[in-house]
């Protein structure tokens, strides 16, 4: 059974370059402060053990999806991790479709399905995102690696929905 989705995109959780440059600066200060208490004291070990469990965590978060973006048809489907309800958009409601920035801020965290002030956000990384905007006026915020492929296959989709 062979599907051919318009596009297709995995979200990694940790792969976004600004949290792993915090999160190895946290390891570094715990290998500094280790290696700089001169007596031996039992925190001493705690900073090893501590510096050691952030590394391991991020290569772990590296390879742990966060989302999976699939435009196929006339929806836009977004899965999450384990947990997470699988949210399906129908292109056919989508009135406006647009390319901009994610965010004006430099740190992001990342979300899915979080809905606040009219606006629902899906992000894990990239600087881009597709804003999908529906006939109520509900608008869906997509960060994307690949923002400007995601918003030509949804203009794509739904010039098929219109033929």
């Amino acid at each position: 059974m062979s599907e051919q989705y318009l596009f297709q995109e995995k979200q990694y959780l940790g792969r976004d370059a600004t949290w792993i440059s915090v999160r190895m600066i946290l390891a570094l200060f715990c290998f500094v402060a280790y290696y700089l208490n001169i007596e031996n004291l039992p925190s001493r070990q705690l900073f090893f053990i501590v510096g050691t469990g952030v590394i391991i965590v991020s290569i772990i978060m590296i390879y742990m999806v966060h989302y999976k973006t699939t435009v196929e048809g006339k929806f836009l489907i977004l899965s999450g991790l384990w947990s997470s309800k699988l949210v399906k958009i129908d292109l056919y409601n989508i009135a406006k479709v647009e390319l901009k920035p994610y965010s004006s801020f430099i740190f992001n965290n990342p979300v899915y399905n979080l809905h606040k002030g009219g606006k629902i956000r899906f992000y894990s990384g990239g600087k881009d995102a597709v804003w999908l905007t529906d006939k109520e006026g509900l608008r869906y915020i997509i960060g994307s690696h690949k923002a400007e492929e995601l918003a030509r296959a949804v203009m794509e989709a739904k010039r098929k929905l219109n033929t």
